[in-house]
């Protein structure tokens, strides 16, 4: 675990300024974002109530029938735990309403249209209340594609994106966050019984491991068999990475000008401020 620890206190300062700066650049002052009574959530509601003050911080749980009664538990355990604005949305009716018409869709296609249900309720509320959307993918997730595009992975901004779930494991016992919270198994909620590391065919540390010597260190598969990593599982997690880059880019445009949005048009966020 050498490899991947870091300087909390440091980082959090680092984490906490990031959210300030790019939502105070934007003329706003509020962040919204989906708590779930998991750990990535958890510490996104820690760091943006810091960074902002809890007033002007919602966090909203969004629970379906068959989520587990103990995430909506914990996201009200974590809204008072750091102060923060706290309402629950249940997004069966909607979802619901939409799979009478598909009552064979198996369980990818309805935890896609949970997430995305989700996110929409979260865009809806940041209009509501003049407040920009906070991510809560970490880089695990994000290198694995392990997240619905459009849905948990949408956001505004995204403080924790940078950090393996290793990292924000480390974090979040600097930020205080309950320690119910920070040992639970990790899960998506998004089916009885699911967890992240039963449906991924591995844990996050080993992965974590794999990727930061993987995408980091940029070794080789030969330096990384030399690490003692199996090469099944470094060829499963390369191929992960690649087949869902996707999912981590803006959706391609055909380039038909001389300046095409992304490609030869390309600005920070606050580009003209």
């Amino acid at each position: 675990m050498s490899s991947l620890l870091v300087n909390t206190k440091l980082l959090r300062k680092i984490l906490v300024s990031f959210i300030r700066e790019e939502i105070c650049k934007t003329g706003l002052k509020k962040g919204v974002l989906g708590l779930s009574g998991g750990i990535d959530s958890a510490l996104v509601a820690f760091l943006a109530a810091e960074a902002l003050g809890a007033e002007n911080v919602h966090a909203i749980c969004m629970p379906y029938r068959t989520s587990n009664p103990e995430s909506e538990v914990h996201a009200k355990l974590l809204a008072d735990a750091c102060g923060v604005n706290f309402s629950v949305i249940p997004i069966t009716p909607m979802v619901d309403a939409y799979f009478e018409q598909f009552s064979d869709a198996d369980n990818m296609r309805r935890g896609n249209k949970m997430a995305r249900e989700r996110m929409t309720i979260l865009f809806d509320h940041s209009a509501l209340q003049s407040a920009l959307v906070l991510g809560t993918s970490n880089k695990t997730e994000l290198l694995l594609g392990y997240g619905t595009l459009y849905g948990d992975m949408a956001s505004a901004l995204n403080p924790i994106g940078d950090l393996y779930k290793s990292q924000v494991w480390q974090l979040s016992e600097e930020m205080g966050i309950p320690r119910e919270v920070i040992d639970k198994k990790p899960s998506a909620d998004l089916w009885a019984g699911q967890t992240d590391e039963q449906e991924l065919g591995f844990t996050y540390r080993e992965v974590d491991e794999l990727m930061y010597r993987m995408i980091d260190l940029r070794m080789t598969d030969a330096e990384l068999i030399r690490e003692n990593f199996p090469p099944d599982f470094i060829l499963n997690i390369r191929n992960r990475i690649k087949n869902s880059h996707f999912k981590r880019r803006l959706p391609i445009i055909a380039k038909v000008s001389n300046r095409t949005i992304d490609r030869d048009f390309r600005y920070s966020r606050d580009w003209g401020k």
